[in-house]
């Protein structure tokens, strides 16, 4: 029976959300389980943390959070925890913006931590983002003009037959000093930070700061921005609805967001099952 006090990190969107963005009472109930006897529980997300923090509260968290893929750590209720920002620098940035204008993409959004940039006015980029913001109004404009701090991450929302080229520009002329992934169709979002920055680099430091062995580290993902993270767990979970490739690292596959996937593994794998139904 597994009785050892275990770090448990949970990606967002397609694994502990469901698909109307909401966390079901069952997957509530095993977590605040699983804190009860003794676990840690953490969100790691690709997420802004103004767009986590209601999550965080629901589930009636008291840890840092890893949002921006491991650009920022943070403890949402606790000042005086150091925070980690690794933005990437600003004129990289503005290099890749001259190059998306050059590809004449459909837009491009910065993020310096809360505070949002928009390159040009887009209804349906806008309303991505105010699917959960809960203040702060975008900065509309040039970026090349607007942007004057490091920002946390850039996104740029390409024309699909444009994709390849730019992600191959990204390769040949920023690869030291970026990381760049892909979110899912339709929106083809391609997202950038700073380089040698995921997820697994924001749980190694929970890790180290609740001296939680590897092997006690149980994290749960559906994405690519889930790899480094499943990987460096020792109990890396990939949900049932996860990428093909995110399985094939994932030590174990539970179930879909859909059917409580989390729940269903924890309450077997940390032997909650009985005290949650």
């Amino acid at each position: 029976m597994e009785t050892k006090r275990h770090l448990i990190a949970v990606d967002l969107d397609g694994t502990l959300l469901t698909k109307d963005k909401t966390i079901s009472e069952r997957n509530r109930k095993t977590l605040q389980k699983a804190m009860l006897d003794g676990h840690i529980v953490v969100i790691a997300t690709g997420r802004p943390h103004r767009a986590s923090i209601d999550y965080y509260h629901t589930l009636g968290l008291d840890t840092p959070m890893v949002n921006f893929n491991g650009a920022l750590i943070h403890h949402p209720t606790d000042d005086k925890w150091d925070v980690l920002h690794n933005p990437m620098p600003r004129l990289t940035a503005h290099q890749i913006i001259d190059a998306c204008y050059d590809l004449n993409v459909h837009n491009i959004v910065a993020e310096v931590m809360d505070d949002v940039y928009l390159d040009q006015y887009d209804e349906s980029i806008i309303n991505i983002f105010q699917m959960s913001r809960q203040d702060s109004p975008f900065t509309i404009g040039s970026l090349k003009n607007k942007l004057k701090d490091d920002p946390t991450s850039l996104l740029i929302h390409p024309k699909e037959e444009n994709i390849q080229s730019i992600r191959s520009h990204l390769d040949h002329y920023h690869a030291e000093l970026i990381e760049h992934r892909k979110w899912g169709t339709p929106w083809n979002i391609i997202e950038i930070v700073k380089k040698g920055l995921n997820k697994a680099v924001g749980l190694e430091k929970l890790a180290y700061y609740y001296h939680i062995p590897k092997e006690q580290i149980i994290a749960f993902g559906d994405e690519d921005n889930d790899l480094e993270m499943l990987d460096f767990a020792g109990v890396g979970v990939a949900m049932g609805n996860a990428i093909d490739e995110l399985k094939t690292v994932a030590r174990y596959v539970t179930d879909t967001n859909e059917q409580d996937g989390i729940s269903l593994f924890l309450e077997d794998y940390l032997k909650l099952e009985s005290k949650t139904k």
